[in-house]
C-alpha cells in the first residue's frame, strides 16, 4: 500500500482552515444568518391548484395587493405551491390571501392545504433551543472520544467538528441562502458525519501505534489515513452522489437541507484528516498515551524464565 504523507501540508492546511474560519466569522458577525420563518416568525400557506401554478405571476400578484417580502416556492408539484409571509402579518390575512389568489386565477380553483402562524416568542425559543441542541452534542462528543480514546483526541475531534459546523454556517451566511430547521437539521447531522468519520481514522491511528512501536507519531498517522482513505473517499463519494441529487431533484423545500449537507460533507472529510489528526498531532500524542495498561506482576511474569 501506497502510504501518502498527508501530515507534511498540515500547515499549509492550517493556513487555509484559518482563512475559511475567519472569513465565515466575520460573515457571521456582520451579515450574520438569513433567518427562516421557523425563527423569525410570521405566517406559512400551502395551497393547491387545479392546473400548473406560474410562481412569477403568484409573486407579482402578491407584490402588488401589499403582500411584500413574500416567499413563494412550489412544494412537491408544479400545482403545489408554499407561500411564506414574513412577521407582521397575521392569520387573518394568510386568509385573506386564499382569496385574492382564487380571485386572479381564472384557470380553476385553489385550495387551501393548511396555515401555520408562528409567532416570534416561538421563534426565538426554536434559535435558543437550537443553540443548546449544537452545544449538547459538542460535549457529548468530548466526553465520548475522551472515554474511547484519549484527552488529546478528544479535543481534535471537538476542534474539527466546531471547524466544520462554522464554516457550514458562514457559507450560508456569505450566500445569503434561508437558514430554518431543516438546515438546522443538517447541521447537526453533519456533526454526526463528521465525528464518524473522525472516529474511523482515530481507530486505525490507535491500533497502529500499539502495533508499530518504533513508527514515529507523525508516520503513523500517515499511515493510518492512508489506510482508511479508500473507505473515507467511498463514504463521502456515495453520500455526495445523494446529496447532490436531493439538491437538483428534491424540489426547492429541501435544497437548503441539501446544500448543507454537501458543505457539511466535504469540509468533514477534510477535516477528519487535517484538522483532527494535526490537532491531536500539534498537542503532542505519543504512543505512551494510548498502550494498554499493564497489569500487576505482568512484567515479573515475562521476565521469569
Amino acid at each position: 500500500m501506497k502510504v501518502i504523507n498527508f501530515m507534511s501540508q498540515r500547515k499549509l492546511a492550517v493556513v487555509i482552515s484559518i482563512l475559511l474560519l475567519v472569513a465565515s466569522i466575520g460573515s457571521l458577525a456582520t451579515r450574520q444568518l438569513n433567518w427562516g420563518l421557523d425563527f423569525t416568525g410570521g405566517t406559512l400557506v400551502e395551497v393547491n391548484y387545479s392546473a400548473t401554478a406560474q410562481l412569477s405571476d403568484i409573486r407579482n400578484i402578491l407584490e402588488t395587493q401589499g403582500y411584500a417580502g413574500a416567499t413563494v416556492v412550489s412544494f412537491g408539484s408544479d400545482r403545489d405551491v408554499l407561500i411564506r409571509l414574513p412577521q407582521g402579518y397575521s392569520d387573518q390575512q394568510g386568509v385573506a390571501l386564499l382569496g385574492i389568489l382564487q380571485e386572479e386565477f381564472t384557470g380553476g380553483q385553489v385550495v387551501l392545504r393548511r396555515m401555520e402562524f408562528v409567532g416570534p416568542q416561538v421563534g426565538d425559543e426554536l434559535r435558543e433551543q437550537g443553540g443548546l441542541a449544537m452545544l449538547l452534542a459538542l460535549f457529548l462528543v468530548t466526553l465520548y472520544i475522551g472515554f474511547r480514546f484519549q484527552l488529546k483526541f478528544a479535543l481534535g475531534a471537538v476542534a474539527a467538528l466546531v471547524h466544520d459546523v462554522i464554516i457550514t454556517l458562514g457559507f450560508f451566511s456569505l450566500t445569503g441562502m434561508e437558514f430554518n430547521l431543516t438546515v438546522l437539521a443538517a447541521v447537526l447531522a453533519v456533526v454526526g458525519y463528521s465525528i464518524n468519520d473522525t472516529i474511523v481514522v482515530f481507530d486505525r491511528i490507535r491500533e497502529n501505534f500499539r502495533k508499530l512501536r518504533r513508527t514515529e507519531p507523525v508516520d503513523a498517522m500517515n499511515i493510518s489515513i492512508s489506510e482508511t482513505l479508500g473507505r473515507t473517499l467511498v463514504t463521502s463519494g456515495t453520500t455526495l452522489l445523494t446529496v447532490v441529487s436531493l439538491a437538483l431533484f428534491g424540489g426547492e423545500m429541501i435544497f437548503g437541507f441539501a446544500v448543507a449537507l454537501i458543505v457539511g460533507v466535504t469540509i468533514g472529510t477534510y477535516s477528519s484528516i487535517y484538522v483532527a489528526s494535526a490537532t491531536a498531532l500539534a498537542l503532542g500524542v505519543t504512543k505512551e498515551d494510548l498502550m494498554l495498561p499493564v497489569k500487576e506482576g505482568a512484567e515479573q511474569d515475562e521476565l521469569t524464565p
